[in-house]
């Protein structure tokens, strides 16, 4: 559970950086996604869901 946490607190960081960084980016990102198709979405968020698990999986053995 503790290791859940500390994750949270990483992903809350770096999301916290990029809108503190690049606030203009954002915004026009968030207008962006709506002309994305759902299929396209979904193919990055699977990759996105992999690519994580192997890195944990790697990082914690």
């Amino acid at each position: 559970m503790n290791d859940f946490v500390v994750a949270l607190g990483l992903v809350l960081v770096i999301e916290g950086m990029i809108y503190a960084l690049f606030p203009n980016g954002v915004r026009r990102m968030a207008d962006e996604i709506p002309k994305i198709p759902d299929s396209t979405l979904r193919v990055f968020g699977l990759a996105a869901i992999c690519i994580g698990f192997f890195v944990v999986w790697m990082m914690r053995g």
